[in-house]
């Protein structure tokens, strides 16, 4: 559903912005990043994307700290088959 709503642009310092009531930004999610678009004469406020691997450097570290990384499959998956012909 969309919505329209009119808003003041208001001098912020040396630059202009609008404040979006808590409302909006607790309808569409936003916390404490928006991503910002231009799209022609729009401008467009979405989430921001998540790395899909952030946290994982820190998960990692953490396993390895409680002795959690060893190899399930071993170094190599083909030990025993250096008779195959390829």
């Amino acid at each position: 559903m969309k919505k329209q709503l009119h808003l003041q642009i208001r001098q912020i310092g040396n630059s202009r912005g609008v404040v979006i009531p808590k409302a909006i930004l607790e309808q569409v999610g936003f916390e404490d990043e928006a991503d910002l678009i231009v799209e022609g004469n729009r401008l467009v406020l979405s989430k921001p994307q998540k790395n899909l691997r952030q946290g994982w450097a820190e998960a990692s570290k953490v396993i390895a700290e409680a002795g959690e990384d060893k190899l399930v499959l071993g170094d190599f998956m083909n030990e025993g088959d250096e008779d195959w012909v390829w």
